[in-house]
């Protein structure tokens, strides 16, 4: 009699090493993914915006909205990561390396089509941040936003100048007559540091685009789309290889989740 070789289903030709390095890095990433998703929900929940649907007009530059979006992505691209890895289930693996790909690809169309057409980015840039001066009381996370650009990222003030926040309802110079204190004024963080300065003056910008005032080098006089561009210029290289370690990560992850489909479909056919 033909003797049968059996062979024994606990035998893997998975690599483990593989395996586990796509697990590991996803549920980072799954909770990554999670933690900011939480945070857009209740950024989101503290500005009313679930009970005051006419907020969701500007939602496309609301930042909680931003987290939101940027949060459920990760979740779901580690959530089938992780699991399609520890389950070695190539379904969810095929997705994961789908994901990735779509991402990879968007990001490649969205840098030939900066290179190609700045003009028309610029013009996209200074359109959004115009918004932001427009609604700058109005979303306490555009407000943060705007601040945080203007004081410590790009130490700037306005899209072109100061002259920008007369487009701001409070900031305009005509708003004296309906008794606004902001009126030709800019932000504080238009403001440029005092030595030693502990605690930020909240009120330094007040007056400061009034004719005849006493300081003119209270505040900063450049405009953030001329800041951004020297930022870019200065820090091309930096910008450069963040982008190209990136893109090559999604490149190795799409390269182990195909492998490992890879060797499940082989390990399947060898039990079968």
């Amino acid at each position: 009699m033909p003797v049968t070789r059996k062979v024994r289903r606990d035998h893997t030709e998975v690599s483990c090493c593989l395996k586990y390095v796509i697990f590991g890095s996803n549920v980072i990433f799954w909770l990554i993914g999670l933690l900011v998703l939480a945070i857009g929900f209740w950024a989101w929940s503290e500005k009313d915006t679930f009970s005051n649907l006419s907020r969701l007009a500007n939602v496309a530059l609301d930042p909680a909205f931003l987290l939101i979006l940027v949060g459920l992505m990760t979740f779901v691209i580690g959530f089938t990561g992780c699991v399609g890895a520890l389950r070695e289930n190539s379904c969810l693996l095929a997705a994961y390396a789908i994901f990735l790909a779509i991402i990879l690809l968007l990001e490649m169309t969205a840098g030939i089509l900066g290179f190609i057409f700045k003009d028309w980015i610029k013009a996209q840039a200074t359109g959004g941040f115009q918004a932001f001066i427009v609604h700058y009381r109005e979303d306490p996370d555009q407000q943060n936003l705007i601040d945080w650009i203007q004081e410590d990222w790009l130490q700037c003030c306005g899209i072109e100048g100061p002259k920008d926040w007369d487009k701001n309802n409070y900031f305009n110079c005509s708003s004296r007559e309906v008794g606004s204190r902001e009126a030709c004024g800019v932000p504080f963080s238009c403001c440029k540091p005092k030595p030693n300065e502990i605690i930020k003056n909240k009120q330094c910008g007040y007056d400061v685009r009034k004719p005849g005032y006493f300081d003119g080098t209270a505040i900063f006089e450049r405009g953030c789309l001329h800041a951004a561009e020297d930022w870019l210029d200065r820090n091309l290289i930096t910008v450069a290889v963040v982008a190209t370690t990136t893109c090559f990560s999604q490149i190795l992850g799409i390269c182990f989740a195909q492998n490992l489909r890879a060797d499940i479909f082989a390990q399947k056919a060898k039990w079968h």
